[in-house]
């Protein structure tokens, strides 16, 4: 390690007391093998004197051999970029390639292993090669020769330069008079220019730039352009001093030093913490890729935080939102994986059916094969619980290669939530849209919107019309949040909705998405999703193994029968999951044995059967039809009773029924009435003596709906022609007073 004695002056040798009786060697100025002395944040001069502090094995063997022989070392300066590199790790290309000779004058041992010397400058050299690395630095050096004949423009720098040094004098009373003394007495450029770079404020790598400088003219320009930025500093510090001298008192006095201090850095290019995080912020908006209107926004943002206390309140606003900027993708982007086979081979494994589905993103990848720049489309997948809505959007993720993200809007009132608030508020921040795409890092990822048929409205806004420019194609390239107040390009993104039902979805926004049903599975299909997907996770998921457990092959399908009653898989997957606790509990207390899941002892694991099919256990009746009901989670398969019985009153109807079954029941009945004694065959006067009650079961739930005519005008005409209804044969359908 080699440290300057920064409290100690360094001066040209003058006189007696420059060689202190030792006279330089004779090979001082040629060519040779020398030991090398890596320093540290000091480049050594030729023509100076400059005391050191040596420590470290290396730095020591180095000047012990030196000692040995001429006296006679190498120094050159370590590069910036490897000051925290250890000495015994430094390589060649740890420093520079141009150093000086120096002259040991004394050497003096201190107790804690260390040596203090005093050097002298000799020679600019240059090293041509290493020779040695171990135990210390040694190479082969050639002098590089700085003497020229002296011209017209050299004198005039040099008066130039004793000039400033003398309005610098006497701008600093406390600069050394000896230095002023010997710079008078000088006429060599290069030695003038050496003696005043000694004493200015630069970093290592000015110095070693003054060092490598060809010819004394150039070199002595380049400490005179150094030496006046110096000079302007003390002069602005003076003026400083002198502007806010009248204003300090003595509870002034910290204010005035700090002020003084932002000053001096803003000329130096030195920052405080605060300054250092604006300059931060300043360069990674430099290299963030974003629209025009943005950097400029943002720009303009940063000019008025570095304006601002860092203890005012709208600094920290203004900080945030500076980070928002830089943390939103602009342009960053995931690239789409356009292989259509893998891309269907990769939906086909994760879930089975829903080839309608399937097609239209396979459609979607070979469009965008063709055209790269076409905006994403708005999906939005309908149908009950348990199908694999959120799931199959995951899966279309993978196919395409692109970030996955999701979002729940089940219970969303504030429309805020989606458009962000205004920077005004107190705790302002974006949208959970602008949020989303920041956690993901991409502005093309495959964003879920969950529960859309689920927004509610109150006093705070309505959600479903902030996401109307959200799920427009044609206007969220431009999408603006309130809190960032900048457009957003939001077309690449892949858009998919999900919901149970239509009819709660704003029609407007609903306009704006292609409706994409997913009615349910048949017994088939949740057969074979059990097999392939359900029983291989939850079998994992319960710490079981193949040599744990199987499912013999009727078993999915009497479960499915039996257990549950849904359009989905959900419940289908909870009733396997409870089979494998069970086999688990027996594992766990000891049993090694393999279970076998079967028909026959499904019922040890799930209990009694919970779910008759309900058209099984009947026979045909003259006055009831099956009908089909349709619900949120599926649908339900209704038995609609119509029986004639003695009076006047023509309809009675039970079930609480809705006002439009009401008035299906009643155009069924006189569609009939006017179809008496033709095609139905029944008695004119039939009604002057007969009524027909209508009743449809499960009374305490309310129904209503539009397709229920049909199976009314059915089950009347069973009761009146005494004709049975095929009991496995269900219809759903509205009737009109045509019969149509």
């Amino acid at each position: 390690m080699l440290l300057k004695d920064k409290n100690t002056p360094a001066f040209p040798p003058t006189g007696d007391d420059a060689s202190d009786n030792i006279s330089i060697p004779e090979n001082a100025s040629k060519d040779g093998d020398f030991p090398l002395l890596p320093l540290r944040d000091i480049v050594i001069y030729p023509h100076t004197i400059i005391p050191l502090s040596v420590s470290g094995n290396k730095a020591i063997s180095a000047i012990e051999q030196a000692m040995q022989q001429s006296r006679i070392i190498t120094v050159l300066a370590v590069k910036q970029k490897s000051e925290k590199k250890k000495d015994s790790e430094l390589e060649r290309d740890d420093f520079f390639e141009f150093g000086s000779t120096v002259l040991v004058h004394k050497m003096l041992r201190i107790p804690d292993g260390s040596i203090r010397l005093i050097v002298q400058g000799l020679d600019k050299v240059k090293v041509k090669a290493l020779t040695q690395t171990t135990p210390f630095f040694r190479g082969e050096i050639e002098v590089v020769d700085e003497t020229e004949k002296q011209s017209k423009r050299g004198q005039a720098l040099i008066r130039n330069a004793l000039s400033l040094l003398q309005k610098m004098i006497n701008l600093v009373p406390y600069f050394p008079d000896e230095v002023q003394v010997t710079a008078m007495n000088m006429d060599d450029p290069v030695k003038l220019a050496y003696l005043l770079a000694t004493f200015l404020r630069m970093n290592i790598n000015e110095r070693q730039e003054i060092l490598e400088i060809g010819g004394g003219e150039k070199k002595l320009s380049k400490v005179i352009s150094t030496l006046q930025k110096e000079l302007d500093l003390l002069e602005l510090g003076g003026k400083i001093q002198g502007e806010v001298k009248d204003k300090v008192g003595k509870a002034q006095r910290e204010y005035f030093l700090r002020e003084q201090m932002k000053a001096i850095q803003k000329e130096l290019g030195e920052f405080d913490e605060n300054q250092a995080e604006i300059k931060d912020i300043e360069k990674q908006l430099a290299k963030k890729k974003m629209p025009e209107e943005a950097k400029k926004e943002a720009t303009r943002e940063l000019k008025r935080l570095s304006r601002i206390p860092p203890a005012a309140a709208e600094y920290q606003v203004i900080h945030t939102y500076l980070r928002w900027i830089l943390d939103i993708p602009w342009e960053e982007s995931s690239k789409d994986k356009l292989d259509l086979n893998e891309a269907k081979k990769v939906l086909n494994e994760d879930h089975y059916g829903l080839d309608e589905i399937k097609d239209r993103i396979i459609e979607f990848l070979a469009v965008r094969k063709l055209k790269k720049d076409m905006h994403g489309p708005i999906l939005c997948f309908v149908g009950p619980p348990g199908v694999g809505k959120t799931s199959l959007g995951k899966s279309i993720a993978r196919a395409m290669d692109r970030k996955f993200i999701r979002l729940s809007l089940g219970g969303v009132h504030d429309e805020a939530e989606i458009r962000g608030h205004r920077r005004t508020y107190v705790g302002a921040m974006p949208g959970r849209i602008v949020q989303s795409l920041k956690r993901v890092g991409t502005n093309n990822p495959v964003f879920i919107l969950d529960e859309i048929d689920k927004i509610g409205t109150d006093f705070r806004g309505d959600p479903s019309s902030a996401l109307l420019e959200v799920l427009d194609p044609e206007q969220n390239g431009t999408f603006r949040d309130h809190y960032l107040d900048l457009p957003i390009d939001l077309s690449k993104v892949f858009f998919i909705t999900t919901a149970n039902v239509l009819n709660t979805i704003q029609p407007a926004l609903r306009d704006r998405m292609e409706i994409i049903q997913l009615a349910g599975y048949s017994e088939e299909e949740k057969s074979q999703i059990a097999r392939r997907y359900l029983i291989p996770k939850q079998v994992k998921e319960h710490g079981l193994k193949k040599t744990n457990i199987t499912f013999e092959k009727d078993v999915v399908r009497a479960i499915i029968a039996g257990y549950t009653r849904e359009a989905g898989v959900r419940n289908l997957e909870r009733e396997i999951g409870k089979v494998c606790r069970k086999v688990a509990k027996n594992i766990a207390t000891g049993s090694k044995k393999l279970v076998s899941v079967s028909t026959k002892n499904l019922k040890n694991f799930l209990g009694p059967v919970k779910v008759f099919p309900e058209a099984a256990r009947k026979t045909p009746e003259v006055g009831v039809a099956t009908g089909l009901a349709w619900t949120s989670t599926g649908g339900e398969v209704l038995f609609i009773e119509a029986r004639k019985i003695p009076g006047k009153k023509n309809l009675m109807l039970t079930g609480q029924l809705g006002d439009v079954m009401k008035e299906s029941a009643q155009i069924a009945l006189s569609y009939i009435r006017s179809q008496t004694g033709h095609k139905l065959k029944i008695p004119k006067d039939f009604f002057e003596t007969h009524e027909l009650h209508l009743h449809v079961p499960a009374g305490a739930i309310p129904k209503d709906g539009p397709s229920a005519g049909i199976t009314m005008l059915t089950a009347m005409a069973s009761a009146l022609t005494r004709r049975m209804v095929m009991t496995k044969m269900a219809m759903t359908g509205e009737i009109t007073l045509r019969g149509k």
